[in-house]
């Protein structure tokens, strides 16, 4: 048996450095009989047993509400019925992804209504679709993650439908699963084929420990000896990746790939509690009781995320939300994810988690979830991301999101300072997201080559551009003050290790005042005179006045005004969304079309206090600008 010690940020054994005091926690690696022997007997024994599908009958068939979800839900179904079984598709010569996630989404919602409903049809068109895949020549195991998904869809399709299959349906869907996922993960396991993933700490990590062991789970009392090894290594990796919750639960891919990593976080863990009644610990690892504050708190009020790292920024839902309000018992986070599915269908998950803060066991209603009243601002240590919003529920708030955090983070570009706005229900300072994942070595050595992983492509600052990235790449900038009250909430970045070349200190303040404005100011003490840029890319039709001190931005009839409160010799301009003349230009890049960057140009810079006010025009009052204070009074 294997103990090891993990701590918050780290493990001891693999310790990274924080600033913050370790929060220890014991977590034991069971030998592999330890785990085979807590095995349940029987079908299903995934994220829900017999008598628990059997409850959510009950409350699906006799809750108003879940049975008007349920029967769009099953609409959906429907529809799937007519739909050609899925192919083996690489279209773009690298993943099967897509494939692997329909498959996934048509096989856990076949599987579901029946399990609610009963019908052949729902079994024979389940069976279709995985026939088909395990047809396949392989889930693409040069790209993971496809095997991975792949292998969750026929471990639920294997489990929950079970009892319906003939022995030869299950023994297709087994061999496939055998042949396809859990042989060639552990040949990754003992020899690295393929297996870089292994000891990663990203979303790879528990995508694929998470859909392996949901795989080996489904077999384990076959293949007792395989999937024991299987789910020792899944156990043994995963805090790998968890640790980086800590201390406070953000996520530093960012909130698109925090819906991904954990999605199989939580399948893995459900699973591990359902099938073997023991998560061994991992959900006690420091950070993770935290994690869903996350999305609530990074989207905003227009339906966008604060998209930073790789990621587009669409806001949504994700049922895991559910799980790990059951898990912490926390209803505020159930009913954030109840405001997404509470006039749509719901996923799968959304149903195995969610119907229990709905209703009763017997269906009857019960009062349903209310949202916590929660601060309206808050920071997320060593992701060093900050959220601010002038309130709740008003989709015409101020919302802020504010970054320092790690250029060496998965995902990351080249981003720290950078700041997303909402105000006046509409997204004012926009992150582009990511380029391509197919342009040359855009993970490789050209990452930094390409204009969205650079700094000009963000709303921060480049300091004397060149061809070089703009920012170190292993840079690591803290939030140094954070400072919440009822009239504002502020925030201060030191971000000197970006730009430690050029640059004695760089800091970035940015403060929501008064809930109507905010203040985004820079200190810059730069080691030689230097060019500095200060950018912010809108969607906007841009005006600026005569003299450069201000300019007002329009989207529709909304207007946001931005004033130049120093220093006298700045003054604002406009430039289209594209490479500097001095930076790289490689071909095959988005065109950022319909995105301007408002921008300040600044020469010969030694010392400088960079101000600039942002003020949402609702009515003919303009807010009056604030006194100014330097970034260690704030």
């Amino acid at each position: 048996m294997n103990t090891f010690c993990f701590a918050r940020f780290g493990i001891l054994a693999l310790m990274t450095t924080s600033a913050f005091a370790a929060e220890k926690v014991e977590l034991t690696v069971p030998e592999p009989a330890a785990i085979l022997a807590r095995l349940k007997p029987g079908h299903p024994r995934l994220f829900a047993t017999s008598q628990e599908f059997a409850t959510l009958r009950t409350q699906v068939q006799n809750h108003p509400r879940l049975k008007t979800n349920w029967a769009k839900f099953r609409a959906d179904g429907e529809k799937i019925l007519t739909q050609e079984p899925s192919k083996y598709e690489i279209p773009d010569g690298k993943r099967l992804l897509a494939t692997s996630r329909r498959v996934l989404d048509r096989t856990g919602r076949l599987a579901l209504i029946y399990r609610i409903e009963g019908g052949q049809k729902w079994v024979d068109r389940a069976w279709a679709e995985l026939n088909a895949a395990a047809q396949f020549k392989d889930w693409n195991p040069s790209h993971f993650l496809d095997t991975a998904e792949m292998t969750t869809a026929f471990a639920i399709g294997y489990d929950w439908l079970y009892d319906a299959w003939t022995p030869e349906q299950r023994a297709t869907i087994k061999e496939a699963m055998l042949k396809h996922g859990l042989k060639t993960a552990l040949e990754a396991y003992r020899t690295g084929k393929n297996g870089w993933w292994v000891k990663s700490q990203h979303n790879w990590n528990q995508v694929v420990h998470g859909g392996i062991g949901v795989g080996a789970l489904a077999l384990a009392d076959e293949e007792p000896a395989l999937c024991g090894e299987l789910l020792q290594n899944a156990i043994k990796y995963l805090p790998l990746a968890m640790q980086h919750f800590g201390p406070d639960g953000a996520w530093n891919e960012g909130p698109g790939y925090w819906d991904y990593a954990t999605k199989y976080n939580v399948f893995i863990l459900a699973a591990l509690d359902s099938a073997l009644g023991t998560d061994y610990g991992l959900s006690g690892i420091p950070g993770f009781s935290q994690t869903a504050d996350f999305p609530p708190y990074f989207s905003g009020p227009v339906g966008k995320t604060f998209n930073y790292a790789d990621a587009g920024d669409k806001a949504g839902g994700a049922a895991q939300m559910f799980w790990l309000a059951n898990k912490f018992n926390n209803p505020g986070w159930a009913a954030w994810q109840n405001n997404w599915i509470e006039k749509g269908p719901g996923c799968t998950f959304d149903y195995i988690w969610g119907a229990r803060w709905f209703a009763n066991a017997d269906g009857s209603a019960k009062e349903p979830p209310q949202l916590a009243a929660l601060p309206l601002g808050r920071y997320f240590r060593e992701a060093e991301v900050v959220s601010m919003r002038s309130d709740w529920d008003d989709k015409n708030q101020i919302f802020v999101g504010f970054k320092a955090g790690d250029n060496k983070a998965n995902h990351s570009n080249l981003d720290l300072g950078s700041f997303v706005m909402d105000a006046l229900g509409t997204r004012w300072v926009v992150d582009l997201g990511a380029d391509n994942y197919n342009l040359p070595e855009y993970f490789g050595k050209k990452r930094w080559t390409y204009y969205r992983m650079r700094p000009e492509s963000h709303n921060t600052l480049v300091l004397n551009p060149s061809q070089e990235p703009g920012q170190d790449p292993k840079a690591f900038a803290r939030i140094t003050k954070f400072d919440l009250k009822d009239c504002c909430t502020s925030a201060v970045a030191d971000l000197t290790p970006a730009y430690q070349t050029d640059a004695q200190s760089i800091k970035r303040g940015i403060g929501l005042l008064d809930g109507n404005q905010v203040l985004v100011q820079d200190e810059v003490t730069a080691k030689a005179p230097s060019k500095l840029f200060w950018f912010l890319h809108t969607p906007a039709k841009i005006e600026v006045a005569e003299n450069g001190q201000s300019a007002t931005l329009s989207i529709g009839d909304k207007k946001l005004l931005a004033r130049l409160l120093g220093p006298t010799n700045a003054k604002f301009s406009v430039l289209d969304a594209k490479p500097l003349p001095t930076s790289p230009n490689p071909e095959g890049q988005k065109e950022n079309k319909g995105i301007q960057r408002l921008t300040i140009e600044l020469n010969d810079v030694t010392t400088t206090r960079l101000r600039v006010l942002l003020t949402p025009l609702s009515g003919t009052d303009i807010p009056a600008a604030p006194d100014e204070k330097a970034l260690a009074e704030w």
